[in-house]
């Protein structure tokens, strides 16, 4: 599942997971520690859920791209455009936030009033990095013809996706 923070790559990817009755693993949570450090066993933990015979994981981190493409037999690529985006990860972050959600290994998100002084947080990361996943998917298909990508540019792409091909593969 390909897309920019904020996209609903782990949204799509347990939909995806349910209607096919294949596992969903979450690759932010196997990526953060407590106070958001990166867990030292992030790739092992990669390789161990791709190990399976059939998964659904968001793509991303480039220590594991690699080997989450070498494993998979589809891309679902989420390019919407940004305004949505920006709207579904201000959403999500505030939240979040005034709920005091626990996310990865007890992992909050910060104050609001960061993303005025950090310059990776998750709103401001949304935003510098859209468009950049472009880039590595049209790269990924030169160098993985075999790869089949499904490019969703909307929600109502989604959907019918979802309620059309996605359907009529299970049968």
């Amino acid at each position: 599942m390909a897309g920019t923070s904020g996209s609903g790559k782990t949204t799509l990817a347990a939909r995806i997971a349910t209607l096919l009755r294949i596992p969903h693993t979450e690759i932010d949570g196997l990526y953060h520690g407590p106070d958001w450090t990166p867990r030292p066993s992030f790739e092992a933990d990669v390789h161990r859920v791709t190990a399976a015979p059939a998964w659904v994981v968001e793509w991303q981190y480039r220590e594991v791209r690699a080997r989450l493409v070498e494993r998979a037999d589809l891309l679902v690529w989420l390019d919407l455009p940004r305004t949505l985006v920006m709207r579904q990860v201000i959403r999500r972050t505030v939240l979040r936030r005034l709920r005091r959600e626990q996310l990865w290994n007890g992992n909050v998100e910060a104050p609001l009033w960061t993303i005025l002084t950090t310059k990776d947080h998750i709103v401001r990361w949304a935003w510098q990095t859209h468009g950049k996943t472009a880039a590595k998917v049209l790269t990924l298909t030169r160098e993985r013809p075999g790869l089949t990508v499904v490019r969703l540019r909307s929600r109502a792409e989604v959907e019918q996706w979802l309620r059309g091909p996605l359907r009529q593969a299970l049968r």
